[in-house]
């Protein structure tokens, strides 16, 4: 059974790129674009791994990571933070916040697939 992955992104090129990666590499696909929908999303397609941009309406990716790692059902999904905010002090917070891995934009697919690949025990 293939592992559902959420995707997470208010540029729709951005998702669209990482989605088509992630199905040709035989990952199911779920993906949204916005933060509180993000929430709602998980709560109801219960994804093994989620990508989530930092800078996104209604709640930033700070704030979702922040929601999830309080939830006890799903404080344990792998949250892979994807976002153009690439400094050191921008990936420190992530990781405080509870993200597992932080990929800045531009990234390469390869990268990003072996960080899932990591993430997911493939």
């Amino acid at each position: 059974m293939a592992k559902k992955i959420l995707v997470v992104d208010d540029e729709p090129h951005i998702v669209k790129l990482v989605e088509m990666r992630l199905k040709a590499s035989g990952y199911d696909v779920i993906s949204s674009h916005d933060g509180r929908q993000c929430l709602d999303m998980v709560r109801s397609e219960k994804p093994d791994l989620i990508i989530l941009d930092l800078m996104l309406p209604s709640l930033n990716g700070y704030e979702v990571c922040h929601a999830l790692r309080s939830d006890p059902v799903h404080k344990n999904i792998p949250i892979v933070m994807l976002s153009a905010k690439g400094k050191f002090n921008d990936m420190k917070t992530g990781l405080e916040k509870g993200v597992d891995a932080y990929v800045a934009k531009p990234f390469k697919t390869e990268t990003l697939l072996g960080i899932l690949k990591g993430l997911l025990g493939e």
